[in-house]
């Protein structure tokens, strides 16, 4: 993965870090808030219905604090309740009922009466009640109390609102006698349940005076209890958290789009100058060294970075060129003594008479007299196609021809050493310098006779807009982590063999040179056991339509 997409992956994901984490904080808030505000709005109903609830019924201003258009259903209730003949705390809640359809119309109520306890009372007997089996006989007892004083405004009577035992004990134990739940309610017959607010008070139902009945301590006990259900529905929470979760994905989602973008975009601004500088420095090479990589007035790293490039290129510029001078002018200074020697070894052998040990010891001299030649040969060639100086006669090459003239060149040579010299595949014509090309090839079928090849096949084939020479052997193979060696200078995979027949390592390195004048490139493919082939891919280049005729 490259550093610019590293870079945005990075600072996207971090933004998308940062907008869950305010977007979850907000939610959170938002629902905090909202809950909130119906936990307000259900302690606000408990209040005024409880206050319905324990006024005193016939009061003689109660009439003129309603609304005026609720006159008529204010005095309708009166006088229904002046032929009541019980004044008791059901009828007190059947009231409240009527009170609570104009006043709480969007809240579900429920009373259950208590009346036997108080809240002390309750407590005590739940601290008596200290095993299991007693707790769930209390409860059963409660839940037989609470069942049948159990009055409901905008509840389904057949789904009533009830506790659990273990959040009724939760509520007796409650500090303030209060409970928050989130509970699904049906507020009408026939409609399914909905999640809805509940709050829960344990608390007395009256404000009559307390019963004057004093125990040991001397205080007058507490007035009876009961529990009061006011719940509301949070479909409005819920549709206001949905549509901010919404809002809150859609912003995610195009910032975190808007953000990838920028981020992407911002990258390859940054880097721009650090791909020119890298663009620049794969064109360098060896036979380049006097380029240089831009320098971006930019002052910072990417600026010392293409500074260092460009003085390190210089240093390498002056090695190489010291090493190229120092070879080439080696190579000269040599030929000339070589040349000397080499002579004077062939007129003692044509015009003295020596002895045969003489004889032997003159021939070893002049054998190794040519093969010093070869090496200064090449040394200066490598020179020259090191410093770019390496010239090629171009023009048009037909391969298959080019393959035979190389059959026949090399078949007194395979001949000797008992191998079969072929060639074969589809002529292709092509531009290039046939002599070096064929230095190329020869180099490849000596290397594959000296590794004891019986058989070498030499064929030519078009791939794409190019064509492939190839020298295939069927000798002993070479390793595969010693394949890309094999063109570094000097280098042998067998010294002995190599040295007795006289190589000296640096024919792939010329042949790679060759190869990339050309615009090509050579490579070798090998398994040991199962022979070697060589390659050479090389473009088609300008070249015109050509018969055999034209050939000379």
């Amino acid at each position: 993965m490259t550093l610019r997409w590293r870079l945005t992956l990075f600072y996207t994901a971090l933004l998308a870090f940062l907008l869950t984490g305010v977007g979850v904080i907000t939610l959170y808030m938002m629902r905090v808030n909202l809950i909130g505000g119906i936990d307000t709005e259900l302690q606000n109903t408990y209040k005024q219905f409880v206050t319905y609830l324990v006024r005193p019924i016939g009061a003689a201003d109660e009439t003129a604090r309603l609304p005026t258009d609720q006159q008529q259903l204010r005095a309708q209730r009166l006088q229904a309740e002046q032929f009541s003949e019980q004044s008791s705390l059901v009828s007190q809640i059947g009231q409240a009922k009527l009170l609570a359809r104009y006043y709480f119309p969007n809240s579900s109520v429920a009373v259950e009466d208590l009346s036997f306890y108080t809240r002390q009372t309750l407590i005590d007997d739940l601290k008596v009640a200290r095993t299991a089996q007693e707790k769930r006989e209390l409860f059963a007892y409660l839940a037989g109390l609470r069942g049948t004083s159990r009055r409901s405004l905008a509840v389904d009577i057949q789904r009533p609102i009830t506790l659990t035992d273990r959040e009724l004990e939760a509520l007796i134990n409650a500090t303030d006698g209060r409970l928050h739940l989130n509970r699904l309610i049906a507020d009408a017959p026939n409609r399914e349940p909905t999640l809805m607010r509940l709050l829960v008070v344990l608390g007395p139902l009256t404000n009559s005076e307390p019963r004057r009945e004093v125990g040991l301590s001397g205080f007058e006990s507490e007035p009876p209890l009961g529990i009061v259900y006011v719940a509301r529905s949070l479909g409005t929470v819920q549709k206001t958290l949905d549509d901010l979760r919404q809002v809150v994905m859609l912003l995610f989602l195009t910032g975190l789009a808007t953000a990838g973008t920028g981020a992407y975009l911002l990258a390859g601004q940054a880097l721009l100058p650090l791909r020119r500088v890298q663009r620049a420095a794969e064109r360098i090479g060896g036979q380049n060294l006097t380029e240089r990589v831009p320098v971006p007035q930019t002052g910072d790293e990417v600026e010392s970075l293409a500074t260092a490039l460009n003085a390190m290129l210089g240093r390498l510029e002056g090695s190489f060129e010291a090493q190229r001078r120092f070879t080439s002018d080696a190579s000269h200074e040599l030929r000339t003594p070589v040349t000397a020697i080499s002579g004077h070894a062939s007129y003692l052998l044509r015009r003295t008479n020596p002895t045969g040990q003489q004889q032997e010891s003159l021939k070893i001299i002049q054998s190794e007299s040519e093969r010093l030649t070869n090496l200064i040969a090449s040394l200066l060639q490598l020179a020259r196609s090191d410093s770019g100086a390496l010239t090629l006669q171009r023009g048009p090459v037909f391969s298959a021809l080019l393959l035979s003239d190389i059959v026949r060149e090399l078949a007194p040579l395979a001949q000797a050493q008992h191998t079969t010299l072929t060639s074969t595949g589809e002529d292709v014509t092509f531009e290039g310098d046939a002599d070096r090309l064929k230095q190329v090839l020869i180099n490849l079928v000596s290397n594959a006779l000296k590794a004891g090849a019986q058989t070498v096949t030499l064929r030519s084939e078009r791939v794409g807009a190019g064509v492939r020479l190839s020298v295939q052997d069927d000798g002993p193979g070479i390793p595969e982590d010693q394949l890309e060696r094999l063109f570094d200078r000097f280098y042998r995979l067998e010294d002995s063999r190599s040295r007795d027949q006289g190589g000296a390592g640096l024919g792939l390195s010329i042949a790679r040179g060759i190869v990339d004048a050309h615009g090509g490139r050579i490579w070798l493919d090998s398994e040991v056991g199962q022979g070697t082939t060589a390659h050479v891919q090389l473009p088609v280049g300008n070249v015109p339509e050509l018969d055999l005729d034209d050939v000379p």
